[in-house]
């Protein structure tokens, strides 16, 4: 029970069906809970995220789906105090929601990128897109850490974890705004934890590579697309969103007390190269 009594709020996190692939959010629910943790998932898919809600609670789960756009700070206000209300703490905030996509064009123009790969460079990159991957990534993490922390210090302390990506830490040919978000999403985290480690609020960042979960479907159900991507990996394979999910909870619980400012990358070697 490394989270008893402990109060989490998850974004991204209504992916957790069982029988389905889940994302990294509704996986980290799932190992929360079973954790001793009482979990709030967070997320704007509302039939899916109370779908996955109850059925952690059919397990014996605690856990609560509430509807949050990470984008919107009066919501973020709301939320918080909302759970604090209801609990009486907050102790773990997850960063997880995300978005990949970009481009929502077709390739007509000939003035546009003429293919998927063209559209992820910076000279078809709109401001409309980077606006949209700078808003949930770094605006939705800063707003939720902004609106926790308060809440965390009344406890003595807490754990953030923010969900970037390998993408945030090496140049790489994906999508300009992402890997930009995720960058900057790195780096914040890092400013946070040196702020308050003296309250022993930490803050941490995880960065994964490669995952089988439903936002990067194409990626590993495509078999070119899959092998093209596995050739980058020297394990071999995808990461699966419940071994993410391992690191977050390690990274949330009293064992990882002396780490903070920490980027955690689970990639199967991808970046050691």
């Amino acid at each position: 029970m490394r989270l008893k009594n402990k109060i989490a709020i998850i974004t991204g996190a209504a992916t957790g069906l069982t029988g389905e692939i889940r994302g990294i959010g509704g996986a980290t629910a799932w190992e929360f809970v079973r954790e001793g943790a009482t979990v709030y998932l967070a997320d704007i898919n509302d039939e899916l995220g109370e779908r996955t809600a109850a059925e952690i609670r059919e397990t014996g789960g605690a856990a609560r789906y509430v509807h949050l756009d990470v984008t919107d700070e009066v919501l973020w206000q709301k939320t918080i105090d909302s759970i604090v209300k209801a609990e009486g703490a907050l102790d773990v905030l997850v960063n997880n929601a995300g978005t990949g996509r970009d481009y929502d064009g077709d390739y007509s123009d000939p003035d546009g990128p003429q293919n998927a790969e063209e559209a992820l460079k910076v000279e078809f990159t709109t401001v409309e897109g980077l606006d949209r991957q700078l808003g949930v990534h770094v605006r939705g993490a800063m707003l939720g850490m902004k609106y926790a922390i308060p809440e965390m210090r009344k406890r003595g302390g807490g754990s953030i974890v923010n969900v970037s990506s390998i993408h945030g830490i090496v140049g790489v040919d994906t999508i300009t705004s992402y890997s930009t978000a995720k960058a900057a999403m790195r780096h914040m985290s890092k400013t946070v934890a040196i702020q308050y480690a003296s309250e022993n609020i930490r803050v941490n960042s995880v960065h994964p590579g490669y995952t089988k979960t439903p936002a990067a479907l194409p990626l590993f159900t495509d078999p070119e697309l899959y092998a093209d991507r596995t050739s980058q990996i020297p394990m071999g394979r995808y990461a699966e969103s419940g071994e993410i999910a391992k690191s977050i909870l390690f990274l949330a619980s009293n064992e990882s007390s002396y780490i903070t400012g920490a980027e955690l990358v689970i990639d199967g070697g991808h970046n050691a190269q």
